[in-house]
């Protein structure tokens, strides 16, 4: 008689029990954020059309409004480029962040989320990464914008607490727009869909604003808008702290309205992430 096994079978687990073991902690958020925000900078380079979008369009911007445009616009109290480049910087952050809208929109469409969610990560490190790896890329647009700038003709002034400072409200107003594509990212339903949705969301933010020519220019009641919308006060402080003139009062609207977005959809970012 032959004997019979004993030996236990294992269980089949389905689920969220399925899933590896998190561990808790912000070191271990830090190394899943730091790990997915170097995938997603490596992933950027390797597609040509987003160095394109990254590189080449906020250089035909400031080509094109410089020599162009500039002979037409007048800016009261400077030459235009001065004028312009503050503006450029600020739309540059904002036109940046559609690419995160499209890159979390195709991690979704691909597959890649479900991957990362298998893995023992964090859950915040997912959205973390992506808002990482985007200001990295923001960075390299302002310094790239810079020299252009420079070589157009842009002289601001050289105090380094100033410079610093605009390069620290840029970051952090870019930080906010990356949250807002974030959410959008995880709400549409293909990369095409959030690229379609962002540009009549971005496109009067930027176009309807002190950007590119003084809201002095424009009726009466657009300039209402036109003046305390986030973009306009971005652009007002940049001027401010390059070119010298009136800092305190944009600079706090521009903060304001940095926190005050990013805030509200980085919170709505996680609270949709976890229930797709």
């Amino acid at each position: 008689m032959s004997a019979v096994s004993t030996a236990p079978v294992p269980a089949l687990v389905t689920g969220a029990a399925a899933r590896p073991p998190r561990s808790r902690g912000p070191a271990h958020l830090r190394r899943g954020a730091a790990a997915l925000a170097w995938r997603n900078l490596v992933a950027t380079m390797r597609q040509p059309q987003a160095a394109v979008f990254l590189l080449v369009q906020p250089v035909l911007f400031v080509l094109m409004f410089r020599y162009v445009f500039g002979g037409a616009i007048s800016a009261p109290g400077t030459s235009y480029v001065d004028f312009l480049m503050p503006g450029i910087f600020t739309q540059t952050i904002i036109f940046g962040g559609i690419a995160t809208a499209v890159a979390l929109s195709e991690d979704m469409s691909t597959g890649f989320l479900d991957r990362v969610r298998s893995l023992p990560v964090s859950r915040a490190a997912f959205l973390t990464g992506r808002v990482v790896a985007d200001s990295a890329r923001n960075l390299i647009s302002i310094l790239l914008m810079a020299l252009v700038g420079i070589l157009v003709g842009f002289r601001p002034e050289l105090d380094v607490l100033n410079l610093l400072a605009a390069l620290g409200l840029l970051l952090a107003v870019g930080v906010a727009s990356l949250w807002f594509y974030a959410y959008l990212g995880l709400r549409v339903s293909s990369p095409e869909a959030a690229q379609a949705a962002s540009f009549p969301l971005v496109f009067p933010l930027v176009f309807v604003s002190s950007v590119f020519v003084p809201t002095a220019s424009m009726p009466s009641w657009l300039q209402v808008f036109a003046e305390n919308q986030p973009v306009s006060v971005t652009a007002d402080a940049l001027r401010g702290l390059l070119l010298g003139g009136p800092v305190q009062g944009p600079l706090l609207q521009a903060l304001a309205w940095a926190l005050g977005i990013g805030s509200l959809f980085a919170w709505l970012s996680i609270r949709r992430y976890r229930s797709v």
